[in-house]
């Protein structure tokens, strides 16, 4: 097995023993809006689905530490353990700078892409308010790999991507929450002619609890135009686990990339073929500052 893939494994398996010593109330963003209605929380136990951004944020002053892991193809056979063998992941760190206002930082190994973004809501759902919450979630992408022609000019630019999407979320119930995400990609530089340089698509994500500590989450995107050529619509599949007031994610996915450029454009595998990994998300809540105490 890959070096990398223990010692992820490893880390994965520490935070999971460290999870239980976080609050359990620190995705919980209750109160109520300037009107006095009461808004509703807790729709994902999580700032993500799988893939995609969820409708909750990162409490203020919380750092959010986070490892999203994919193993390779599970139809890849023995000879590569099933998957097991290779490592692809994302780590990062999400820092709330309100309740309704996030920014985030995070480097992936495929492509060797770093990536950063910007979380706003500007609208709520509220208990007898608006019955959805709005979400603009805007990032950028730096890809980091060597240049594939060392030799001509190279422009720094042609290293960037950037996404803008907005999440439409409701929660139904305390079963069940739904959101549905237009999203617009934009790479400068591409690698063929026949490639546009953007991308459109719908995602749809959600979350159905089936137990007091269990839910099902899937997220999906519809690549609506701009689709690069060999690529496949991505869809993930999952199950969230709390432990501790937190949650430990095990997914299936034929997403590679784990950042909106990367899931959008480069999902090399088909889900209905059987090209699926096996994945799993967690992370680390550290609240940063002290509480006042009121003399």
């Amino acid at each position: 097995m890959k070096r990398n893939t223990i010692w992820l494994i490893i880390v994965g398996l520490f935070s999971f023993q460290t999870l239980k010593a976080q609050d359990p109330d620190l995705l919980k963003l209750a109160g109520s809006d300037s009107t006095g209605k009461q808004r509703v929380t807790m729709a994902f136990k999580s700032s993500r689905v799988i893939n995609q951004h969820s409708m909750e944020f990162i409490p203020k002053k919380g750092l959010d530490f986070r490892i999203l892991h994919r193993f390779g193809p599970i139809n890849s056979g023995f000879e590569n353990f099933y998957g097991l063998d290779e490592a692809n992941f994302r780590f990062g760190f999400d820092y709330g700078l309100g309740k309704s206002l996030t920014i985030g930082i995070g480097r992936s190994n495929v492509n060797k892409e770093w990536d950063g973004f910007i979380k706003y809501r500007p609208i709520w759902q509220t208990e007898g308010g608006s019955p959805v919450s709005l979400v603009w979630v805007s990032g950028m992408t730096v890809n980091s790999t060597p240049w594939t022609q060392p030799d001509r000019k190279n422009y720094f630019s042609s290293r960037l991507g950037f996404y803008h999407e907005l999440i439409i979320g409701r929660k139904f119930s305390q079963a069940v929450t739904f959101q549905m995400t237009p999203v617009f990609v934009h790479r400068n530089l591409v690698d063929s002619s026949h490639n546009d340089n953007d991308t459109w698509a719908l995602g749809f994500g959600g979350r159905i609890k089936m137990t007091k500590r269990t839910a099902f989450v899937f997220d999906y995107h519809a690549i609506l135009a701009g689709k690069q050529a060999g690529t496949y619509n991505p869809l993930s599949l999952g199950v969230d686990i709390e432990t501790g007031g937190h949650v430990f994610q095990l997914h299936v996915s034929n997403a590679t990339g784990m950042n909106e450029k990367a899931f959008l454009t480069n999902t090399t595998d088909d889900f209905w073929s059987g090209d699926i990994r096996f994945g799993f998300n967690i992370s680390r809540m550290f609240k940063i500052g002290k509480k006042k105490v009121k003399s």
